[in-house]
This record gives structure tokens, sequence and C-alpha cells, in this order.
């Protein structure tokens, strides 16, 4: 099992008696419209901890479960990457969890796995997601060809 530590957060590999906290935190109205996912999100989130390429950890703060990162690692050495997603209980917003939780395995993908470069692509419209991720360090932001404006 992982388990890393941030300033504020304990992080550990993601169980499946994690899925039913995580589903309710999913199912928050400012989570939902921002996190892909079907109708039954604890499914969804089950496939996910099935997913050999996922690294799904757990977020929490004082004893209490408050979200879920999960990475993913392109091993290709010419595009050699990681990538993060991460969902925080709205409950928490405002605290510097999202940039402990982000930061804290940035550092371990850098130190432990020897990649150069990190990826975390928020929506446009997620200024939340952005202010998290810019405090952090970097941020890519993306466009999709129909949002292109000619």
């Amino acid at each position: 099992m992982t388990e890393l530590r941030g300033a504020s957060v304990l992080l550990r590999s993601t169980v499946r008696e994690d899925v039913p906290a995580l589903a309710d935190i999913r199912a928050t109205p400012e989570v939902r419209a921002r996190w892909r996912g079907g109708d039954d999100l604890a499914a969804d989130m089950a496939a996910d901890l099935e997913d050999p390429g996922i690294r799904c950890l757990t977020i929490g703060h004082r004893q209490r479960t408050v979200g879920m990162i999960q990475w993913h690692a392109e091993e290709e050495p010419d595009y050699r990457h990681a990538g993060i997603d991460i969902f925080l209980d709205p409950a928490v917003h405002g605290r510097g969890l999202g940039a402990d939780a982000v930061r804290t395995p940035a550092r371990h993908l850098v130190d432990a796995h020897g990649h150069h470069r990190l990826v975390i692509d928020p929506a446009a419209d997620n200024t939340a997601a952005i202010r998290c991720y810019t405090r952090v360090d970097g941020l890519l932001m993306d466009l999709l060809a129909e949002e292109l404006v000619r």
C-alpha cells in the first residue's frame, strides 16, 4: 500500500472500502460538474481501481476522507510523463488542501519515478482548480477543436 504524507494531507492507496465515501464526494454538485462519470459513480470508481494504468490515492485530512487524487504514466521514452487528476470535497475547499494534495504526489513522481514532466489539465472555467494548480507551480491549459474562436 502506498502512503504519502503532505504538510496537511495523508495520501494512501484507495481501497474498495473507500468507494462509498468517495462516490458521495463525487456526487456533490461542485465535483459532479467537473468530473466524468455515468450514473453509477461507485461503479465508475471501482473500475478505476481495477485499471492497472491508474494509481488512485485517497486524500485524508484529520482522520477524514476528503477526496481522491489519481495518476497515470506514459512510459514511452519519447513522450514520458505523468498525469494527475484530483477531486476534493467542496466542504474543504479554500484551505490549501488541494495544493498540498497535488504537490505531494508530484514530488513522488519526480523523486521516486524520475518523471520530468507532469500534466494536469483543468477545464478553462474551473477557476478554483486553476488557482490551486498555479499555487503548486505550473499550469497546462487545453483547447478542444470546437472551442477554438476563429
